[in-house]
């Protein structure tokens, strides 16, 4: 049983995946297995991965017929994952080479810690340069304060679990992204200790992803914070965080709007007719009662008693935005 198992769900990343395995071999820490999970590419993607599967036995390849998104493509992985500890990496991140050496070592230091977060690094293509993702640095956290500060993503969702967690709770599919979001929250919230390593992600902000680009599947975060919200439910947690989350569904659905606003016009027509319904929809489940006040107040976050006048306010304000350059 290797010591850890590396999760790669990979689509149409040729650019990119070369770097990405290169540093999965090049680790300081030899003892663990790449699971590569190719998502129907249209590319050369699965070939290269073919290619890196004949030179180190390390890389396991699986291909899937269908387009099926990250949080599915992660788990058809986790079926063939055998490590004592689980870690994903994006088809177009990279780790620095002890990053795997650093966290195995936080584990095997303190057996009551479940899930160890690395130090993400933000990379931008277009001017070759690197930032350190925002969070306050910390050594050690109950499983519930580093599910509390995941809730607005003030604890990021990079790192490793032990693979109970992972038996306990898959990946959220409920969309074709995003979703896989809600399952680091669910690790976080039923781990014992979450601890802090030196090891180093290094993210690419990738103006190509999913994420990024103007498809129907940006809108996904919608219905992703819909499943968040029921599982919240679920798991019984005070009012004070229902009334939290709520409030970041309503900031999502404006920012949503701004998507929509800026690019929608590049949307196929049956598609910006599916975005105006599932914004409508969520629009409907908002909980009027639990939102932030001085959030909900504000022109642009009114979430209206009529949704041609929640419609209305979001083309007035994102215009007068535009007029300022910053619909960004």
């Amino acid at each position: 049983m290797p010591k850890i198992s590396v999760l790669v769900a990979v689509y149409n990343a040729t650019d990119y995946l070369a770097k990405c395995l290169d540093s999965l071999l090049g680790q300081t820490l030899h003892d663990l297995e790449i699971i590569c999970i190719d998502d129907a590419s249209t590319d050369g993607s699965l070939a290269m991965l073919h290619d890196y599967a004949s030179r180190d036995r390390r890389i396991v390849v699986i291909h899937q017929d269908t387009n099926t998104g990250q949080g599915h493509a992660r788990n058809h992985g986790l079926q063939s994952a055998t490590g004592e500890l689980i870690a994903f990496l994006d088809s177009d991140d990279w780790m620095a080479p002890d990053c795997l050496e650093q966290a195995a070592a936080v584990f095997d230091n303190n057996p009551a810690t479940d899930c160890v977060l690395l130090q993400v690094k933000n990379y931008r293509a277009d001017d070759d340069s690197y930032s350190d993702y925002p969070m306050p640095p910390f050594e050690v956290m109950s499983g519930r304060e580093a599910f509390e500060k995941s809730i607005d993503w003030s604890l990021h969702g990079w790192y490793l679990a032990r693979r109970e967690l992972y038996e306990r709770f898959p990946y959220d599919e409920t969309c074709h992204s995003y979703s896989d979001d809600n399952t680091t929250r669910l690790h976080y919230f039923h781990s014992r200790q979450v601890r802090l390593c030196q090891g180093i992600y290094y993210y690419r902000n990738n103006a190509s992803s999913v994420t990024h680009k103007p498809s129907v599947h940006r809108f996904d975060y919608m219905r992703a914070n819909e499943s968040m919200k029921r599982q919240l439910a679920q798991l019984g947690v005070d009012e004070r965080i229902m009334r939290q989350y709520e409030t970041i569904r309503l900031l999502v659905l404006v920012d949503s709007y701004m998507v929509y606003y800026c690019h929608g016009s590049q949307l196929s027509a049956a598609d910006r007719a599916y975005v105006l319904g599932e914004m409508r929809r969520i629009w409907g489940t908002l909980e009027r009662q639990r939102l932030d006040p001085r959030i909900s107040r504000k022109f642009g976050y009114r979430p209206m008693p009529a949704w041609w006048l929640f419609r209305l306010q979001e083309w007035i304000y994102f215009s007068l935005r535009a007029l300022l350059g910053k619909n960004t």
